[in-house]
Protein backbone atom coordinates (compact mmCIF):
# COMPACT_ATOMS: atom_id res chain seq x y z
CA UNK A 1 0.00 0.00 0.00
CA UNK A 2 2.77 2.41 0.97
CA UNK A 3 4.54 1.74 -2.33
CA UNK A 4 1.36 2.56 -4.26
CA UNK A 5 1.02 5.88 -2.40
CA UNK A 6 4.70 6.68 -3.08
CA UNK A 7 4.17 5.91 -6.77
CA UNK A 8 1.12 8.17 -6.91
CA UNK A 9 3.02 11.02 -5.23
CA UNK A 10 5.94 10.53 -7.59
CA UNK A 11 3.58 10.63 -10.57
CA UNK A 12 1.88 13.79 -9.25
CA UNK A 13 5.26 15.46 -8.72
CA UNK A 14 6.30 14.54 -12.27
CA UNK A 15 3.06 15.96 -13.69
CA UNK A 16 3.36 19.18 -11.65
CA UNK A 17 6.97 19.62 -12.77
CA UNK A 18 5.91 19.12 -16.39
CA UNK A 19 3.14 21.72 -16.03
CA UNK A 20 5.41 24.23 -14.34
CA UNK A 21 8.09 23.86 -17.01
CA UNK A 22 5.73 24.07 -19.98
CA UNK A 23 5.43 27.31 -21.91
CA UNK A 24 1.95 28.42 -23.05
CA UNK A 25 1.51 28.72 -26.81
CA UNK A 26 2.76 32.06 -28.12
CA UNK A 27 4.79 32.94 -25.02
CA UNK A 28 8.50 33.51 -25.47
CA UNK A 29 11.11 32.22 -23.08
CA UNK A 30 14.52 33.59 -22.19
CA UNK A 31 16.34 30.67 -23.86
CA UNK A 32 16.67 32.60 -27.13
CA UNK A 33 18.89 35.68 -26.64
CA UNK A 34 16.63 37.68 -28.99
CA UNK A 35 13.48 37.02 -26.96
CA UNK A 36 13.79 40.09 -24.76
CA UNK A 37 15.07 42.51 -27.42
CA UNK A 38 12.48 45.16 -26.50
CA UNK A 39 13.09 44.73 -22.79
CA UNK A 40 16.86 44.87 -23.24
CA UNK A 41 16.57 48.09 -25.27
CA UNK A 42 14.27 49.62 -22.65
CA UNK A 43 16.72 48.78 -19.87
CA UNK A 44 19.52 50.45 -21.84
CA UNK A 45 17.53 53.67 -22.15
CA UNK A 46 15.76 53.93 -18.79
CA UNK A 47 17.31 54.03 -15.35
CA UNK A 48 15.75 52.87 -12.08
CA UNK A 49 12.98 52.64 -11.09
CA UNK A 50 12.27 51.62 -14.68
CA UNK A 51 9.37 51.99 -17.05
CA UNK A 52 6.44 50.18 -18.61
CA UNK A 53 6.32 50.02 -22.38
CA UNK A 54 3.94 48.50 -24.86
CA UNK A 55 4.56 48.37 -28.54
CA UNK A 56 3.13 46.69 -31.57
CA UNK A 57 3.21 46.45 -35.32
CA UNK A 58 -0.20 45.28 -36.49
CA UNK A 59 -1.74 44.67 -39.88
CA UNK A 60 -5.50 44.76 -39.48
CA UNK A 61 -7.90 42.65 -41.55
CA UNK A 62 -8.57 45.69 -43.78
CA UNK A 63 -4.79 45.84 -44.50
CA UNK A 64 -4.24 49.02 -42.45
CA UNK A 65 -0.83 48.98 -40.81
CA UNK A 66 -0.66 50.26 -37.24
CA UNK A 67 2.73 50.82 -35.61
CA UNK A 68 2.57 52.10 -32.07
CA UNK A 69 4.69 52.45 -28.99
CA UNK A 70 3.84 54.04 -25.68
CA UNK A 71 5.58 54.05 -22.35
CA UNK A 72 5.49 55.62 -18.91
CA UNK A 73 8.00 55.71 -16.11
CA UNK A 74 7.32 53.35 -13.22
CA UNK A 75 7.07 56.34 -10.89
CA UNK A 76 4.42 58.00 -13.08
CA UNK A 77 2.32 54.84 -13.17
CA UNK A 78 2.62 54.07 -9.46
CA UNK A 79 1.83 57.65 -8.44
CA UNK A 80 -1.12 58.14 -10.81
CA UNK A 81 -4.71 57.98 -9.64
CA UNK A 82 -5.65 54.52 -10.86
CA UNK A 83 -9.31 55.13 -10.06
CA UNK A 84 -9.41 57.62 -12.95
CA UNK A 85 -8.93 54.70 -15.33
CA UNK A 86 -11.79 52.64 -13.92
CA UNK A 87 -14.41 53.78 -16.44
CA UNK A 88 -12.13 53.02 -19.42
CA UNK A 89 -11.51 49.53 -18.03
CA UNK A 90 -15.18 49.09 -17.17
CA UNK A 91 -16.09 49.82 -20.78
CA UNK A 92 -14.03 46.77 -21.76
CA UNK A 93 -15.51 44.62 -19.01
CA UNK A 94 -18.55 43.59 -21.01
CA UNK A 95 -18.54 40.61 -23.40
CA UNK A 96 -20.80 42.39 -25.90
CA UNK A 97 -18.48 45.41 -26.02
CA UNK A 98 -15.43 43.24 -26.55
CA UNK A 99 -17.26 41.43 -29.35
CA UNK A 100 -18.21 44.79 -30.87
CA UNK A 101 -14.58 45.92 -30.82
CA UNK A 102 -13.42 42.67 -32.40
CA UNK A 103 -16.08 42.83 -35.11
CA UNK A 104 -15.31 46.49 -35.87
CA UNK A 105 -11.62 45.66 -36.20
CA UNK A 106 -12.67 42.90 -38.62
CA UNK A 107 -14.55 45.36 -40.82
CA UNK A 108 -18.12 45.29 -39.46
CA UNK A 109 -18.20 49.07 -38.96
CA UNK A 110 -21.89 50.00 -39.11
CA UNK A 111 -24.78 49.22 -36.78
CA UNK A 112 -26.48 47.48 -39.67
CA UNK A 113 -23.53 45.12 -40.14
CA UNK A 114 -23.11 44.65 -36.39
CA UNK A 115 -26.81 43.80 -36.00
CA UNK A 116 -26.19 40.70 -38.09
CA UNK A 117 -23.64 39.35 -35.60
CA UNK A 118 -25.28 36.81 -33.33
CA UNK A 119 -25.42 37.71 -29.65
CA UNK A 120 -25.01 41.48 -29.95
CA UNK A 121 -28.69 42.27 -29.41
CA UNK A 122 -30.93 44.84 -31.01
CA UNK A 123 -29.71 47.95 -32.80
CA UNK A 124 -30.74 49.97 -29.73
CA UNK A 125 -28.62 47.78 -27.47
CA UNK A 126 -25.72 47.99 -29.92
CA UNK A 127 -25.94 51.81 -29.96
CA UNK A 128 -25.90 51.81 -26.16
CA UNK A 129 -22.64 49.83 -26.11
CA UNK A 130 -21.12 51.87 -28.95
CA UNK A 131 -21.82 55.08 -26.99
CA UNK A 132 -20.03 53.65 -23.94
CA UNK A 133 -17.01 52.61 -25.99
CA UNK A 134 -16.92 55.96 -27.79
CA UNK A 135 -17.19 57.93 -24.54
CA UNK A 136 -14.12 56.12 -23.19
CA UNK A 137 -12.10 56.54 -26.39
CA UNK A 138 -12.12 52.91 -27.50
CA UNK A 139 -14.10 53.89 -30.60
CA UNK A 140 -14.58 56.95 -32.76
CA UNK A 141 -16.81 57.71 -35.69
CA UNK A 142 -14.75 58.83 -38.69
CA UNK A 143 -17.96 59.37 -40.67
CA UNK A 144 -21.65 59.33 -39.86
CA UNK A 145 -22.80 55.82 -38.93
CA UNK A 146 -19.33 54.29 -39.20
CA UNK A 147 -17.29 53.21 -36.18
CA UNK A 148 -13.58 52.45 -35.89
CA UNK A 149 -11.02 51.77 -33.22
CA UNK A 150 -8.69 54.80 -33.23
CA UNK A 151 -5.16 53.90 -34.36
CA UNK A 152 -3.80 55.05 -30.98
CA UNK A 153 -6.01 52.47 -29.24
CA UNK A 154 -5.48 49.43 -31.49
CA UNK A 155 -2.19 48.27 -29.98
CA UNK A 156 -3.31 49.25 -26.47
CA UNK A 157 -6.44 47.12 -26.81
CA UNK A 158 -4.49 44.17 -28.20
CA UNK A 159 -1.86 44.55 -25.45
CA UNK A 160 -4.58 44.46 -22.78
CA UNK A 161 -6.01 41.30 -24.32
CA UNK A 162 -2.57 39.68 -24.46
CA UNK A 163 -1.89 40.72 -20.85
CA UNK A 164 -5.05 38.90 -19.78
CA UNK A 165 -3.88 35.56 -21.18
CA UNK A 166 -3.04 33.00 -18.53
Amino acid sequence: MEEAVDNRFAELERRIAALESSTPTGVSTAVDPEVFFALDALKERVSAPGAVLYTGSVTLPDERQIDWQYGRSTSDVLEADWAERASALAALGNPVRLTLLREIMHGQTTVSALSEVEGLGTSGQIYHHLRQLTAEGWLHSPSRGVFAVPPTRVVALLAILVALER
